[in-house]
């Protein structure tokens, strides 16, 4: 990759702003600076108040002496400054992108429709492109060979959004997070659909940043690629330096007449919507606000100084992690159509080969990738929407980089809590919960009766189940859900769409390294560990659903939530129990109380017993013999009761072995049992306790004391 060097045909003073109005020639244009460049003439040299470098206090090396300012104090001023200064740099360039467009139906039927040959001409461009495809789907279903041909299918309709130009590749790639719209085939060829466009003019390029940043290229970078490194069906990227720092950066361009081109096909798309809405019955969702949802998306995206404001929000949210990097907007040179952002090294994550050649594994980044993506999806919700391979970079220092930020989207708070407790209504195989689980997951009307769904559910799931849970294929499920989800009635909405593509496209980079790598495994941890520490009541209602069943405490859920957790570096053991115990203390907690209690008591007679057994086996054999009644320690209990006993006492101190072993357990670990224990229901939960193992033990005592022993008479003569 070749670069041009910018170098100035006179000197000029950053001290002397004068100087920049004095060589600045109104009779040069863009274009033609542009042009003298590749001719190889000098270029003018101009500096303006935006291009210096920010003058910052020096911090010193020692503390304050004789009243200067203390190193503290120093570094509060100037990150102070330096906030100051981005948010102010950050305000231009949002003037800068004032007229930005956003989409507008009423608008694009405003302006279309005083233009009917463009529409025309247009029309018959698609209609020739996707008439042709139609026309072949039409003719299989008369052979009735839909089926059979579904996959040559859809490799043409993915060749023929090629074709169609930017509009199309992007709808092709939306259409491929949609399994209520298409049928597996059809979603797989489309994930497959890349930015591959041809490259818009360099000139043209270069000249759009002069007019968007109203600054002479020179006066920006001291040198930047000739050609772009990277070409997208919006923009291209190149790579240049800073002239007022000789930082690298990333400098995005959009492509030009790319606003009139979507205005145009989205505003016939719209019309085919409602044909479509009208006279397809096989669809079900509305497929005229699906288009709009996707316009407004697609919107977005040409808006660079948006682009720059999710980046930054996404950096705040995600980049405390230390192996998480976010690429830092430089707002001085931002604009709608030029986007201006730290330069980062690093390679694809499908390029194995490379990164293993560095000492890194792709499975660790994917596993960062993974995490990150929940924190995106479950925690705070708002998630990275395009995350494939050329928007991941493995850097040589081992951190997963995230890229291009135009398209994001949400996740509504309560879906974030649904989506867990599905997992937990997948893991219990509760199909009917599963089900109504599509309410809040807004997959469904209210009005829909879901007990058509369970039995197809559960023919799909009782299958896929037979492994566990951490076996699964994360793509196996998705392909079942979504040949689900295209025979019933169901709207997915678009965030939950792209979440399932998010995790599937990390799942196909794993499975690269490794083809036995499962995302659900990967994921577990993650999903256990909010079970166990999150006070949201939702969360708070699957835990008791997981670990309660027929009136039983199952411990060997709680065993393995506990392992699993541990392995989230954020786990805490302290912040596992004080939300249960709240809940446990609930003025509506009665029948969780009931059923703690009995487990309580199951739990200490277990122990209790359990330990007697142990002393006993632990006396010397002569000193047993004086002891009295020593063999009948347990007697009372068949021996399925003891063994089962025995199992349940080695379960619980297995699990209080794995809270010990925590590396966040510490003796402050028991200041929220402490608190919790001072409120007065509290203290009436520990005696009925009490007297639940008091009553269980004395009756062990008295069958104890009044079995009779069996004797043997000697027969009679």
């Amino acid at each position: 990759m070749s670069t041009i060097t910018l170098s100035p045909a006179s000197t000029t003073s950053p001290g002397n702003p004068s100087v920049f109005y004095r060589n600045r020639r109104t009779t040069t244009t863009p274009a033609t600076r542009c042009r003298s460049r590749f001719r190889g003439k000098p270029l003018r040299a101009a500096l303006v108040e935006e291009a210096r470098p920010r003058s910052l206090p020096p911090i010193r090396g020692n503390n304050s002496i004789n009243g200067a300012v203390s190193e503290p104090n120093i570094a509060i001023v100037s990150t102070s400054r330096i906030r100051t200064d981005d948010i102010q740099a950050e305000s231009k360039a949002l003037a800068r992108a004032a007229n930005a467009s956003v989409y507008s139906p009423e608008l694009l039927k405003t302006k279309y429709a005083s233009r009917p040959f463009k529409v025309v001409r247009r029309t018959l461009q698609i209609l020739f492109g996707l008439g042709s495809f139609g026309v072949k789907l039409w003719i299989d279903q008369l052979q009735g060979q839909l089926e059979q041909n579904r996959r040559s299918r859809a490799v043409e309709l993915r060749e023929t959004f090629t074709r169609l130009g930017p509009t199309f590749v992007k709808l092709g790639q939306g259409l491929s997070t949609r399994p209520d719209l298409c049928p597996p085939e059809f979603l797989e060829e489309l994930s497959e659909l890349q930015d591959a466009l041809p490259t818009f003019p360099d000139a043209e390029a270069f000249a759009c940043i002069e007019k968007e940043l109203g600054i002479p290229l020179d006066s920006i970078y001291s040198s930047i690629s000739t050609s772009p490194i990277a070409a997208a069906s919006l923009g291209q990227v190149y790579k240049a330096q800073l002239k007022y720092s000789g930082q690298l950066v990333a400098v995005k361009v959009q492509r030009p007449g790319i606003e009139e081109a979507i205005g145009l096909d989205f505003y016939l798309i719209r019309g085919l919507g409602f044909l479509i809405n009208k006279y397809v019955d096989i669809i079900s969702s509305d497929v005229v606000a699906l288009i709009d949802e996707f316009a407004r998306r697609v919107y977005q995206e040409l808006n660079y100084v948006q682009e720059g404001q999710n980046a930054r929000r996404f950096k705040k949210l995600y980049a405390d992690k230390e192996d998480v990097l976010v690429p830092d907007i430089f707002w001085d040179y931002t604009s709608g159509k030029v986007l201006t952002m730290e330069w980062v090294e690093g390679v694809k994550l499908n390029e194995q080969a490379i990164i293993e050649g560095q000492g890194l594994k792709v499975l660790d980044l994917v596993n960062t990738g993974i995490q990150c993506s929940l924190r995106q999806l479950l925690e705070y919700g708002y998630f990275h929407a395009d995350p494939h391979p050329g928007n991941l970079l493995a850097t040589p220092e081992g951190k997963l980089a995230f890229l291009d930020f135009g398209m994001m989207s949400e996740t509504p708070e309560e879906a974030r809590f649904a989506i867990i407790g599905h997992v937990v209504h997948m893991v219990n195989r509760d199909y009917e919960a599963m089900a109504r689980d599509y309410y809040a997951l807004d997959f469904l009307s209210p009005d829909v009766d879901v007990s058509p769904i369970v039995p197809a559910l559960r023919n799909f799931f009782d299958d896929a189940l037979n492994s566990t849970v951490s076996e699964l294929n994360f793509k196996t499920i998705v392909d079942g859900l979504g040949a689900v989800l295209y025979q019933y009635p169901f709207n997915v909405p678009a965030y939950y769409a792209l979440i399932l593509r998010s995790l599937t496209v990390l799942e196909g980079l794993a499975l690269y390294a490794d083809p036995n790598f499962k995302v659900l495994a990967a994921s577990y941890p993650y999903f256990a560990k909010r079970l166990l520490t999150d006070p949201n009541p939702y969360l708070r209602d699957a835990l008791i659903e997981l670990l309660f069943k027929d009136q039983k405490f199952r411990w060997n859920r709680l065993e393995n939530l506990l392992e699993q957790g541990k392995m989230d570096r954020d786990f805490s053991a302290k912040d596992a129990l004080q939300p249960v115990l709240k809940l446990l203390l609930d003025p509506e907690g009665e029948e969780l109380r009931t059923l703690v209690i009995k487990e309580a008591i199951r739990v200490t007679e277990a122990i209790t017993v359990g330990t007697l057994v142990d002393t006993y086996n632990s006396i010397p054999g002569p000193l047993r013999a004086i002891l009295p009644n020593g063999n009948g320690i347990g007697t009372s209990l068949t021996d399925a009761e003891m063994e089962s006993m025995m199992e349940l006492r080695q379960q619980v101190l297995r699990i209080w072995g794995l809270l010990r072993s925590s590396d966040s357990l510490d003796p402050t670990i028991l200041q929220p049992i402490v608190q919790v224990l001072q409120e007065p229901e509290a203290r009436n939960l520990g005696g009925r306790v009490f007297g639940g193992i008091t009553q269980r033990l004395a009756a062990r005592l008295l069958q104890q004391v009044l079995r009779t022993p069996t004797t043997v008479r000697a027969p009679t003569l």
